[in-house]
C-alpha cells in the first residue's frame, strides 16, 4: 500500500488510510510524518545515552515536542517543512554522538533509526518510502497497537508542552519521559505487559503536562471566569484566529489594537474569551462559527484572513489559500507561514494589512454562548453545586469532553445532550461542545446545565473538579462520584487525555463515535477488563445505562 495511517477517529473504513488521508494529507506527507517520528525515535535513543553521560540537551527537548506536534492530525500538510525538520533532526542526532565521542563514550546502538543518513532532500524522500519506517514495520499486532497508543499519547503531550513552553513554562521530567518513551518504542525486548505499564506512565506524565499548561495559561492570563461570548459580528474588517495557542492570540490582539481591525475566535480558540487578560481589548469581538470541520464554509463567509495557530486545519479551497496564514507547528502548501524571531515574537503586520482590505464578516448567527467554568470558577460555586447534589437537584454529571468531527453519527452527542434528564449537568472541554453549546438546556438552581471548562487543553480542569468533589464528599474512590464519562474523540490530544484519566483511576469511560482503530482486539480486551472502557450504542440505551 502507498501509506498507512490510523491515528484519527475518521480513518478510512475504520481500519486505516492507505491511499490518501481522510484528513487530506497526501501519501508523500503521510510517509514524511512517519519518517519524522522514526527520526525522533532514533534521536531519543542517542539522547538517552547523552543524558546518562550528563549532557544538557535543551535543543533536543524543543525539537522533540515540535516534531511530535507537527504530526498530529490536521496540523501540518507542508512537505517542505517536514523535509527540513527531518534534516535538522539528523544533524542534531549526529551532533550528540560527537559530544559523546568527545567524552570518550562510544555510541554502539546499531539500530537503523540511529545510523541512517541522507545527504539530500531526495534521499530523505527515498528513506520515507522504506518499509522499516512506518506503523506496519512492527509485525506483532499487539506490540504495534501499544507502541502506537504510547506514540499518540506523546503527540498529545507534546502539544500541551509546546503551548506551555511558549508562555515560559517547562517541566524537565516531561521532556525526559518523552525521550524515554520514544526510545522504548524501538526496544524489541519489551513485552506487551511492559508496554502496558509504559502506557499508564504516559498517562501520569499527561497529568503533569496538563497541570503545567494550566499553570502557564492561568498564571499569564488569569483564571477563566463565567463569560457571555458574542456570536454575532460588527461592520468592520476582521481577522479570524483558530487553534489553541493563547500567546499567538495575545500578540495578535496587541498588534491589531487601534488599527480598525476586529479579532474573532474560531473553533478551539473560543475559550480565550473566558480569560480576564483578554477582556480589555474592545476589538476582541466574539466567536465566529463552529467546530473545525465547518471551517471551509465559514472561511468563505468571514471574508477576511484567517490565522491558524495549531490544529485543526482542513485543506482549504484553492481560492482561500491566499487568505490563510499559519504559524507554530502548523503549515499548508501555498499559505504564508509566520515565524517568530529569536525572542519568540511574531510580526502579524502582513495579515493585519490584508484584513484592512477585506470586507467585514457576513453574519451567520446571533446571540451569546456562556462558558468559563474551569476549576477555579467551579470551586467558587462549590457550595451551590454540593448542595444541589445533596438535595437531589443534580442527580448526575456527564463529562462530554473531547473532539468534534465530520461523521454524521456525531449527531448522537447533540441528541444525547437534548435527551439527558433535566436533573443532570454536562461538564465539557474541547470542540465536542459545539454539538450542544448553543442549545437552550436551561439551568438547575442557577447552575447552567452545560459547564464549559475550555479547550481540549483544559480537560485538566475536569479531572481537578472530579478530584475536588471526591474530597468534598469524603469518598475513597473517584468512581463513587455521580459522574459518567461519555467522551467523543478525534485526534491524539484526546488520547493523552484518556490516558491521563486512566492513570487517575477513572473507570467505565465510554468513547465514540467509534473505538480507535489502532487498538488491537487483545489490547482492547485489556482496557475493557481493567478499566471498563466501552463504546456507544444509541442514545436511549446509553442514557439508561449511565443513569442506572
Amino acid at each position: 500500500m502507498s501509506m498507512f495511517c490510523y491515528q484519527c477517529q475518521e480513518t478510512a473504513k475504520g481500519t486505516g488510510c492507505t491511499i490518501k488521508g481522510v484528513c487530506g494529507k497526501s501519501e508523500e506527507v503521510a510517509k514524511l510524518q512517519d519518517l519524522m517520528i522514526y527520526t525522533l525515535k532514533g534521536l531519543a535513543l542517542v539522547a538517552r545515552e547523552g543524558l546518562k553521560a550528563g549532557l544538557i540537551l535543551p535543543q533536543v527537548n524543543y525539537f522533540t515536542q515540535q516534531g511530535l506536534f507537527m504530526t498530529i492530525t490536521n496540523v501540518n500538510f507542508a512537505e517542505n517543512m517536514f523535509l527540513e525538520k527531518i534534516k535538522e533532526g539528523l544533524c542534531l542526532r549526529d551532533n550528540i554522538k560527537k559530544e559523546l565521542a568527545e567524552k570518550g563514550i562510544a555510541f554502539n546502538n546499531p539500530h537503523d533509526a540511529t545510523t541512517w543518513k541522507a545527504d539530500s532532500l531526495a534521499e530523505i524522500k527515498e528513506k520515507a518510502n522504506s518499509l522499516n519506517v512506518g506503523v506496519l514495520a512492527t509485525e506483532n499486532e499487539d506490540i504495534r497497537s501499544l507502541r502506537e497508543l504510547i506514540t499518540y499519547g506523546l503527540k498529545g503531550m507534546a502539544a500541551y508542552a509546546e503551548h506551555a513552553y511558549n508562555l515560559g513554562n517547562e517541566n524537565k521530567e516531561v521532556y525526559d519521559f518523552m525521550i524515554k518513551a520514544l526510545a522504548a518504542t524501538l526496544d524489541e525486548t519489551l513485552s506487551a505487559d511492559d508496554l502496558i505499564e509504559l502506557t499508564l506512565e504516559t498517562g501520569r506524565y499527561g497529568v503533569d503536562v496538563m497541570a503545567l499548561l494550566d499553570e502557564a495559561n492561568t498564571g499569564t492570563y488569569g483564571n477563566p471566569e463565567i463569560t457571555e461570548v458574542n456570536i454575532g459580528v460588527r461592520n468592520r474588517p476582521g481577522i479570524l484566529i483558530s487553534g489553541h495557542d493563547l500567546k499567538d492570540l495575545e500578540q495578535l490582539l496587541k498588534q491589531t489594537e487601534g488599527t480598525g481591525v476586529d479579532v474573532y475566535t474560531h473553533g478551539e480558540m473560543l475559550p480565550a474569551h473566558y480569560y480576564p487578560a483578554f477582556k480589555k481589548y474592545d476589538h476582541f469581538v466574539g466567536n465566529y462559527g463552529n467546530a473545525w470541520w465547518k471551517q471551509k464554509e465559514e472561511i468563505e463567509t468571514f471574508n477576511g484572513p484567517v490565522l491558524f495557530t495549531t490544529n485543526c486545519l482542513v485543506p482549504p479551497k484553492p481560492e482561500h489559500i491566499g487568505r490563510i496564514y499559519t504559524t507554530g507547528s502548523t503549515g499548508y502548501p501555498g499559505c504564508k507561514h509566520i515565524k517568530p524571531d529569536e525572542n519568540g515574537n511574531k510580526d502579524f503586520s502582513e495579515i493585519i494589512e490584508h484584513a484592512k482590505k477585506s470586507a467585514s464578516p457576513k453574519e451567520i448567527e446571533r446571540g451569546k454562548i456562556v462558558g468559563g467554568f474551569a476549576h477555579a470558577q467551579v470551586f467558587a460555586l462549590a457550595d451551590k453545586v454540593v448542595e444541589a447534589v445533596k438535595n437531589g437537584a443534580i442527580k448526575k454529571f456527564f463529562v462530554m469532553a473531547g473532539c468534534d468531527g465530520r461523521m454524521k453519527t456525531r449527531s448522537y452527542y447533540t441528541e444525547f445532550a437534548e435527551k439527558l434528564p433535566k436533573d443532570t449537568v454536562i461538564l465539557t472541554a474541547g470542540c465536542a461542545k459545539y454539538r450542544y453549546n448553543k442549545l437552550d438546556l436551561g439551568d438547575i438552581g442557577g447552575i447552567p446545565r452545560v459547564l464549559d471548562a475550555g479547550q481540549c487543553n483544559d480537560s485538566y480542569s475536569l479531572a481537578i473538579i472530579a478530584l475536588k468533589l471526591k474530597e468534598i464528599f469524603k469518598l475513597n474512590d473517584i468512581n463513587e462520584l455521580p459522574i459518567a464519562y461519555n467522551i467523543s474523540w478525534y485526534e491524539q490530544k484526546a488520547v493523552i487525555v484518556l490516558l491521563a484519566l486512566l492513570y487517575l483511576g477513572v473507570k467505565n469511560i465510554h468513547l465514540g463515535p467509534t473505538l480507535p482503530a489502532f487498538l488491537s482486539p487483545n489490547v482492547t480486551r485489556v482496557l475493557v477488563d481493567k478499566f471498563g472502557i466501552g463504546g456507544i450504542t444509541n442514545v436511549e440505551n446509553d442514557i439508561n445505562m449511565f443513569m442506572s
